[in-house]
């Protein structure tokens, strides 16, 4: 039990102090580097870049499904964000659209 809770409070410790950690680096006084500021650009497009590559890398277009459902909900989902320009509604209905056809129609 002892184990358990020193683990438990180390886990709380480290992730206090990566949260904390660029608030104390990066103070109010001075500027923010250029560096942090052009990764706080490019790293999101990035990010999900990647995590579009990650969930298409087993689609097969030559048997199985064919990759419709995954083309109808990234359709769906550029749809949703050009037109309500909220990343979690179009999260949300992309995977919820996703389900549904490989649930019901696929």
């Amino acid at each position: 039990m002892t184990q358990e809770i020193l683990t438990l409070g180390v886990i709380v410790l480290v992730t206090m102090f990566t949260r904390f950690l660029p608030f104390i680096i990066f103070s109010s006084s001075r500027p923010t580097p250029d560096y942090v500021q052009y990764l706080g650009k490019v790293l999101p497009s990035a990010v999900f870049g990647f995590l579009v590559i990650y969930c298409l890398r087993d689609v097969t277009f030559y048997s199985g499904t064919r990759g419709i459902p995954e083309i109808i909900s990234i359709a769906i989902i550029a749809i949703i964000h050009f037109w309500r320009k909220n990343m979690l509604l179009s999260i949300a209905v992309g995977t919820i659209s996703y389900m549904v056809f490989i649930q019901l129609f696929f």
